[in-house]
């Protein structure tokens, strides 16, 4: 892909135009291999649930806080004209609040790519708002809101799904340092967190990491901060506020993880496929947000 104007690129490139929806770190490692594969790259974000990995996503960039993952940084745009002058920039991911519906207008994307990880809300037919719908995790059937999918269930991270529906979450958390839901705090209630703590913060057990809704919430083991939600962010109940990396020194925060860069990997591979998908764009368009 050249590097001419992004002017010229939105209006004469547009196999190279990816929107991802959603900012967390599954979003953000495939955004990142994306850059890398000189593709340009919009992410929007959707705020349920919360992102909490924030050491290992983009989403900081959203508050203009530096964010880099895997040497990509990225860029917080909002208005039209500040995308299209952030995407001239082949080696940056841009990153905004604006929904689909608002980036569509720029250029009908060549690729969507759905990875919200929103295990419990419905998912949307994105088919033909874009030359291929990718959805990645739970909830998404192939020729029925996405055109091709790709699992994030432990069993099969990475795998293709072509036909039928990917794997439903089974409540079972991954094991970091051989702990498993044990290592995360969720919300109790709905409400506003606020927290002075952030990523890469060493804890202790019994400590007060923050407070939702007045109501005091304690590290239940020692470790450092693998994932907290950012102060002021509105959380859902059962929704993740904390994850401990109880590792110690061996405890990681930032960058993509192995899982991560698995369905990045897997998003090239449903991408190298587009050419024989080939959609009517419609004309409807979809609230996400």
């Amino acid at each position: 892909m050249d590097d001419q104007p992004a002017r010229g690129f939105l209006t004469s490139r547009p196999d190279g135009f990816v929107i991802i929806l959603g900012t967390n770190e599954i979003a953000s490692a495939i955004a990142a291999r994306l850059s890398r594969e000189r593709f340009r790259v919009v992410m929007s974000h959707d705020p349920f649930p919360p992102v909490i990995r924030r050491g290992m996503a983009f989403h900081d960039a959203l508050y203009d806080d530096r964010a880099e993952v895997d040497g990509v940084v990225a860029q917080r745009a909002e208005t039209t004209m500040e995308i299209v002058e952030a995407l001239s920039d082949p080696g940056r991911v841009v990153v905004t609040h604006r929904q689909l519906t608002d980036i569509t207008p720029l250029k009908s994307p060549a690729v969507v790519v759905d990875a919200r990880m929103q295990k419990s809300r419905t998912t949307p037919d994105l088919r033909g708002l874009a030359r291929l719908t990718i959805g990645v995790g739970p909830k998404f059937a192939v020729n029925h809101n996405c055109d091709i999918a790709i699992e994030t269930h432990p069993a099969s991270t990475g795998a293709l799904v072509e036909m039928g529906e990917t794997r439903l979450g089974d409540g079972v958390a991954r094991t970091l340092g051989g702990v498993g839901k044990e290592r995360f705090v969720y919300s109790e209630c709905d409400g506003v967190w606020r927290t002075p703590l952030d990523i890469g913060a060493m804890i202790f057990r019994g400590l007060v990491l923050g407070y939702q809704d007045r109501i005091a919430v304690r590290a239940p083991m020692d470790g450092y901060l693998r994932g907290i939600a950012r102060d002021g962010v509105h959380a859902l109940a059962g929704a993740k506020l904390v994850e401990i990396d109880p590792r110690g020194r061996s405890a990681c925060w930032t960058g993509s993880d192995e899982r991560g860069r698995r369905i990045a990997k897997a998003v090239v591979a449903a991408i190298e496929k587009t050419p024989t998908r080939r959609h009517v764009f419609r004309p409807q368009l979809l609230r996400l947000h």
